[in-house]
């Protein structure tokens, strides 16, 4: 026991002396490239890098129109060329600085929380359960029962399963609640929301006192849950947006090929890498080409112990963890959002009004900026058609014309695409990881 602690100290120790003598160096470039941002990475290599850099990317809602992605050994070099949300380069040195904290040991306990209030401002609510039609309404309608206030909210489904992650304060003070009575009553009475009338699948809840990054914490409730084990699918799922995902070993190299194929959309990247490294694989390379409608991604991943996938079931629980992975967050239905004065209560009445007009949640983000809620909600015909715009206006009418608008997913259009595929797989074949050297994306050639 003393020698494995001694052991895990002296490795702490050796990664804080790697990154005294070498920290990370984040640079930005916005003048190499007509269309888009450099974004270059390059630090001490360790577990868990390039999803830290992922996740910033995710968090200041960067579009990655490429990614080169590779590690040498004690190093990494990651390339990102990313746009804001409207396809205009990115200015400042924010994002470098937050890149660089990320990749810094003495900030990493730190979870990052997404336009939400800090750690010690509110109560954590994971909530995982079957999805139904006006379930969040109900979720909404209980916490707004037991004098909760919701200030923040991410709610996915997939596979007939909902998770969500919410954050309340009490109604009274806005403060944190944390008294053990009162937190048992709110996860029992939520828990018999989510079970409902009937014997579904598991129901959880899950009460804490602190933060969490949202989206990363979706993805593992929803992996524990194996929403990816897509015997329960729903058979309407649309086979032209449906992922494409394709395994390989590149026996030469000993490393396991992932490539993945499917319609472009923001957070991509994040929600591959993100699943990729909780499923315990290391991505040693990497390229991502998402410059038009559809994006590739290829992986070169092995286990923590530096073996390719060998078996085919694993190769297909692989496949189908990415596939739910990307489908997970897909944008079903239509897009509304909300932005007006916070009030106690605003989520309960607004998905009531949803509810009652025969519209069901599909996904939805909630935050609070100051004195302002701002929301947004993917909508769908709860009986399955297609939703009606009548019944969008009238919504509109009660909730308020001015406050609820229909939105579009894009405010312009993408960048140029570029023709041809660069494939890491051509490179590796045929010996080629000199050209790699020379474009600064690995260390050595040798």
């Amino acid at each position: 026991m003393d020698f494995c602690y001694s052991s895990v100290r002296v490795h702490d120790e050796f990664e804080k002396l790697i990154n005294r003598l070498h920290p990370p160096r984040v640079t930005i470039d916005n003048e190499s490239h007509k269309n888009a941002t450099l974004i270059k990475v390059d630090s001490a290599n360790k577990r868990g890098s390039l999803l830290e850099v992922a996740q910033v990317l995710n968090d200041v809602n960067l579009i990655i129109r490429r990614a080169y992605i590779s590690s040498d050994g004690q190093w990494f070099m990651d390339v990102f060329h990313v746009t804001d949300e409207c396809g205009n380069k990115v200015y400042g040195d924010e994002i470098a600085e937050q890149i660089q904290q990320s990749l810094n040991p003495r900030f990493q306990s730190m979870e990052r929380s997404v336009d939400l209030q800090s750690a010690a401002e509110h109560t954590t609510i994971e909530l995982l359960g079957r999805d139904r039609p006006g379930l969040l309404s109900e979720v909404f309608a209980v916490l707004t029962d037991l004098k909760c206030n919701v200030v923040g909210a991410e709610v996915w489904t997939h596979n007939s399963r909902m998770a969500s992650v919410i954050y309340i304060t009490d109604e009274a003070n806005r403060s944190p609640i944390d008294d053990p009575d009162r937190l048992a009553t709110i996860k029992q009475l939520l828990l018999y929301v989510l079970k409902g009338n009937r014997e579904w699948r598991s129901a959880n809840t899950a009460v804490s006192i602190g933060s969490t990054h949202t989206q990363r914490r979706l993805h593992q409730i929803m992996y524990a849950d194996r929403d990816y084990d897509n015997k329960n699918e729903d058979s309407m799922t649309n086979e032209r947006t449906k992922p494409l995902v394709t395994i390989e070993n590149c026996v030469e190299k000993g490393y396991t090929v992932v490539n993945v194929s499917c319609p472009d959309r923001p957070k991509l990247l994040f929600d591959t890498v993100c699943t990729i490294t909780d499923m315990q694989y290391v991505i040693f390379h990497g390229i991502i080409v998402a410059e038009g409608p559809e994006a590739e991604q290829e992986y070169y991943i092995r286990h923590m112990d530096g073996r390719p996938i060998s078996l085919e079931a694993e190769r297909q629980r692989v496949i189908h963890c990415l596939e739910a992975a990307i489908k997970r967050r897909s944008s079903e239905g239509i897009r509304l959002e909300l932005c007006s004065d916070d009030r106690v209560g605003l989520l309960s009445d607004v998905t009531r009004i949803f509810r009652e007009n025969g519209l069901s949640v599909t996904r939805a983000e909630v935050a609070t900026r100051g004195t302002q809620a701002v929301n947004i909600f993917y909508v769908t015909d709860a009986s399955g058609d297609p939703v009606k715009s009548e019944t969008i206006e009238a919504v509109r009418k009660e909730i308020g014309l001015t406050i609820l608008h229909v939105k579009n997913e894009t405010c312009s259009t993408s960048p140029p695409q570029q023709s041809g595929r660069f494939s890491l797989g051509r490179l590796f074949r045929s010996g080629s990881e000199k050209f790699l050297y020379n474009l600064g994306l690995i260390k050595s050639c040798s």
